[in-house]
């Protein structure tokens, strides 16, 4: 019972990260902008100013990071209702196979819009990444242990 309480507050503490990682503006900084996956803010006479990000990096990455990163979402809240749906629906030494392959689902759209936000945007700028783009890498090793997880716990006779 205790490690299913365990499983259950990593998975909500990896859903918090990822929401966080996907939503708040700290993907990249420099002295006078902080970018996200959705929008750059310039310091300018000491206002934040937003823009929007279409104009400034090929569109098609900037797409694909964005769906990562909100599916990752999706596929992780799902994977804890499902996981928790298991609980009460699966019967003796069967698996957690669904809920692990939705979490490992979310591990590769993590790791695709890290990836591509790692390798495509900000190469030649001077700055450094923010803390929700360590949040989401660190979501990425959250949702791999999971995945693993679930696929190899089995329901014990109550």
């Amino acid at each position: 019972m205790l490690a299913l309480a365990g499983i259950i507050v990593l998975h909500i503490t990896t859903i918090i990260l990822l929401l966080v990682a996907t939503i708040d503006n700290a993907w990249w900084f420099t002295k006078t902008v902080a970018t996200d996956v959705w929008g750059r803010w310039e310091l300018k006479n000491s206002a934040w100013i937003y823009s929007n990000l279409k104009g400034e990096y090929n569109e098609d990455y900037l797409q694909v990071v964005q769906a990562g990163a909100v599916l990752a979402c999706i596929f992780s809240i799902m994977g804890l209702f499902v996981f928790v749906a298991q609980l009460f629906t699966l019967g003796k030494n069967q698996r957690f196979t669904f809920s692990g392959m939705l979490m490992f689902i979310s591990c590769i759209c993590v790791m695709i819009a890290v990836s591509i936000y790692t390798d495509s945007f900000h190469k030649r700028e001077e700055g450094w990444y923010g803390h929700s783009f360590i949040l989401a890498w660190i979501s990425f090793v959250l949702t791999l242990i999971l995945a693993i997880i679930y696929i190899v716990l089995r329901k014990k006779s109550e």
